[in-house]
């Protein structure tokens, strides 16, 4: 049966307001990434709320950064980039890494992959990547980075909770905790079908 369908177009408004829109765009959760290198003996990175994973073969994932952004220029040049996905706990280091560039990484335990990846140890993923391909997109620039090594505490006792970025503030999902009225997927059955 079909539901009560109404039309009720959008209101077409050509002259679309930054704050309403940045309002608009924040009711859509997304998970938090650090992306770090080492760059002439200095670790340098941001946090971005744009990760997505574009590609299995090849491995690629984006990230948007600011066409103002005063660290891209810097990690652009790295030889390799690391990506770590913060976890619920990593609100405070989310925080850091929007700070003043000086202090970013003061206090944080890192890993400095030959290639000048840098991750965080805690993180539910680290992946070293290099930029792939780069592309304009209005105010920001799509980041396409290529993977050469992933890990992940999946297979942990206890894998974390992401870190979130929801209507302009953090917080976390519980693992595993279904939505409301969702299904449950059936259990694999491994072998043929």
């Amino acid at each position: 049966m079909r539901a009560d369908v109404r039309p009720a177009p959008l209101a077409t408004n050509q002259d679309l307001d930054p704050v309403r829109l940045r309002q608009s765009f924040g009711v859509f959760p997304s998970g938090v990434v650090a992306v770090a290198a080492e760059v002439e003996d200095r670790l340098v990175g941001l946090a971005a709320s744009s990760f997505t994973s574009v590609s299995l073969d090849p491995p690629l994932v984006s990230v948007s950064v600011a066409n103002g952004s005063r660290t891209w220029p810097d990690l652009r040049r790295a030889g390799g980039l690391g990506l770590t996905v913060l976890a619920e706990h990593h609100a405070p280091l989310c925080r850091q890494l929007a700070g003043p560039v000086a202090d970013r990484f003061d206090g944080i335990a890192v890993t400095v992959a030959d290639s000048g990846a840098v991750t965080i140890p805690e993180g539910l993923a680290r992946f070293d990547c290099t930029v792939y391909r780069e592309v304009e997109a209005g105010d920001h620039t799509i980041v396409l980075l290529r993977l050469h090594a992933v890990e992940d505490d999946s297979e942990a006792d206890a894998p974390g909770a992401p870190l979130v970025f929801h209507r302009s503030g953090f917080g976390g999902v519980a693992p595993g905790a279904p939505a409301p009225g969702a299904m449950t997927p059936p259990a694999h059955r491994p072998g043929p079908e």
